[in-house]
């Protein structure tokens, strides 16, 4: 069965009394069916939160009209808006290197409906998953980065997102570090970081995990900043260790965290139930 489209409305602003019932009754005043209506006050920063989405069929606004509406209504409460429709199915770019396991269940997850999106291409720095995207009917570009070629090979990946009018990229196991220059022309890309950060940023999680005898080990996707493994967490997963396990035993375990993570980061983003502000995130699930 088809779901109806609805529109799905972002706001942050200064709190102050009365704001749920603005917003509701803005979207009332125009025939909306709310469908969802979720809303955190961040006493400390003094800001309003909220998540409104309601149906669209019936709405007395035309679609073409709504984001002109919903930002004069974020002038009116002094907020930042952002406006979705249900049924936009984003082009996402998928990156990765010689691991598949990551790849592999967002491709199967997109093949199966489960995730909302379109994935026209997947870029790695390596051959080796040639194979697997021909098997989903997805165009593999490899582009090779080396200490020396990685500025050219920035520039081939960024006109390649252009070419394909890509909106959103996850790096699935991509082990390459994105230049700060790649991030201020793309800064819509999710990670998923094969630790519970912020413990063990940065390389070997697993190995230095194991050193230090840990009993839980996870993962957490993130959207990406300059600063390595440090940006808004969107969502986290973990399983138990003992000291039974070695690093490989950590890293087999790892992997079902990563997978998870990371599908259920990218469905959260996909269903607009994440709200980023002052470098953390707000996540409506």
């Amino acid at each position: 069965m088809v779901s109806e489209a609805t529109v799905i409305l972002q706001m942050i602003c200064p709190d102050r009394s009365g704001l749920v019932s603005d917003l509701a009754g803005w979207v009332a005043a125009n025939g909306g069916n709310i469908r969802h209506a979720d809303h955190h006050t961040d006493v400390g920063a003094g800001l309003f939160l909220s998540r409104i989405e309601w149906t669209l069929d019936g709405f007395g606004i035309p679609r073409q009209a709504l984001p002109e509406a919903a930002c004069a209504l974020a002038d009116r409460l002094k907020g930042q808006v952002q406006l979705h429709f249900s049924d936009d199915l984003p082009k996402v770019a998928i990156f990765a290197s010689k691991q598949s396991h990551c790849l592999f269940d967002l491709l199967w997850r997109v093949q199966s409906g489960e995730l909302a999106m379109q994935v026209p291409l997947v870029i790695a720095n390596h051959p080796d998953l040639e194979e697997l995207c021909k098997g989903f009917g997805v165009p593999f570009f490899c582009v090779p980065v080396t200490p020396a070629s990685k500025s050219e090979a920035e520039l081939t990946i960024l006109r390649l997102l252009e070419e394909h009018g890509i909106e959103l990229v996850v790096l699935a196991k991509y082990m390459q570090v994105l230049s700060s220059g790649f991030l201020e022309r793309f800064p819509n890309v999710i990670n998923i970081h094969h630790s519970f950060l912020p413990a063990f940023k940065g390389a070997q999680p697993y190995h230095r995990a194991w050193e230090r005898g840990v009993k839980l080990i996870g993962a957490t996707a993130h959207y990406v900043t300059e600063d390595l493994d440090d940006g808004p967490i969107i969502e986290q997963t973990t399983v138990h260790v003992s000291h039974r396990d070695e690093v490989s035993d950590l890293i087999r375990k790892g992997r079902d965290t990563e997978r998870l993570a990371l599908a259920r980061a990218l469905r959260l983003h996909l269903r607009r139930q994440v709200m980023v502000y002052r470098g953390r995130t707000a996540v409506f699930a």
